[in-house]
């Protein structure tokens, strides 16, 4: 068992290793590409030197500065001069090594690997109708790609590389293509999980926004009706509902601000749970609550909301080293098989505690007025 568990752990750990690293590459996308870029042609410089072609030392040097400064503008944030530059000098290189080694070489492959280039950075710079502009782009790559193999195809080249270095380029030009096919793939494939995985806890989110007051965490009353509703409908519907408000609550935000309120309403909040444990509470709105007292005829609740009228009454809010007091009025309700709805049991608590209000307030009342 023990084992079994380690190795779950092993597990997970590698996952969040690998996930960290694929994070980090898509966060660094651009400026990976262009360190990888720059590393490519610095190699190349240095097959070409051994070759003994000049002039593609000096291009694939100047390729090496051009994607220094490209590395510079993407930790500026200069993404789109960036993704131009890499698209442009791609091109340019493919038909400058063509016309210097020639096809044998394989260097116009150099078109092909920055086909996943073109398609993953441009659906992530470019939305709507200028996606458009990506077709276009590799419209021009293609064409780029024709008119180079058939202009040099029986074309004598300028240089005659041996075939040990000419096996080295084609080599290389290949692992550059399936390595930027496979790379940018993957990328692709793990940016759109993680989008849908992102999208999946947003709506979970929304879902219990949809049901959460987002400044106590208690349910709202999207989410309490349907407790209330499904106990009315159950065979056990022994319980009770207590609305309760906060008693001049206004005073407190026009004496203290409304920072000091929503204080008061989180301390309040936090007596309701610590004196009714189990209970579903809802912030009905503003300083109101309403209670389920689940499995609670009405003595047992009166007793529990009694207690708690008084564990409020008498334990003030801090705030910033000031001590505010508050009371609260409760309308107690049982559930009896008169009440069809959740919100005309709520109505009648609500009317007893109106009743409370108009009485002298921090005061219980369950039961109606002879």
């Amino acid at each position: 068992m023990e084992a079994a568990t380690n190795k779950k752990l092993t597990e997970n750990r590698k996952m969040e290793t690998l996930d960290k690293a694929f994070h980090f590459l898509v966060e660094n996308a651009f400026s990976f590409t262009v360190g990888v870029m720059g590393l490519v042609h610095a190699v190349l410089m240095v097959i070409y030197w051994i070759a003994g072609v000049t002039p593609l030392v000096q291009f694939n040097l100047l390729s090496v500065i051009i994607y220094i400064f490209c590395f510079i503008l993407c930790r500026f944030g200069h993404i789109l001069p960036v993704y131009v530059s890499i698209i442009l000098e791609v091109t340019v290189y493919s038909i400058v090594s063509t016309y210097f080694v020639g096809t044998r070489c394989g260097t116009y492959f150099f078109l092909f690997s920055i086909i996943p280039i073109i398609i993953y950075f441009g659906s992530n710079l470019f939305s709507g109708k200028q996606r458009w502009g990506v077709v276009v782009m590799l419209a021009l790559n293609f064409t780029a790609f024709v008119i180079v193999y058939f202009s040099f195809y029986y074309q004598e080249p300028v240089y005659e590389v041996p075939s040990s270095i000419t096996l080295v380029l084609v080599m290389f030009s290949a692992f550059a293509m399936v390595f930027a096919t496979i790379f940018y793939n993957v990328m692709y494939i793990y940016t759109s999980e993680n989008k849908v995985t992102n999208l999946e806890l947003k709506n979970q989110q929304l879902s219990l926004d949809a049901h959460e007051d987002a400044l106590t965490s208690l349910l709202n009353r999207r989410g309490f009706l349907p407790l209330v509703k499904s106990l009315m409908e159950s065979k056990e519907k022994r319980f009770c509902i207590a609305f309760c408000d906060l008693d001049d609550f206004k005073r407190v935000n026009d004496s203290y601000g409304h920072e000091a309120g929503d204080e008061v309403l989180k301390h309040t909040t936090m007596m309701i749970k610590q004196e009714l444990p189990g209970c579903d509470i809802c912030r009905w709105g503003g300083e109101e609550f309403v209670i389920l007292l689940r499995d609670n005829d009405l003595a047992a609740a009166r007793s529990k909301v009694e207690r708690l009228r008084k564990t409020i009454e008498s334990n003030p809010t801090s705030f910033f080293g000031k001590q505010i007091f508050v009371t609260i009025t409760i309308g107690l309700e049982q559930n009896t098989p008169k009440y069809k709805t959740p919100e005309a049991l709520i109505k009648k608590a609500d009317e007893r505690m109106y009743y409370g209000k108009q009485h002298g307030k921090n005061v219980l009342v369950f039961e109606d007025a002879e």
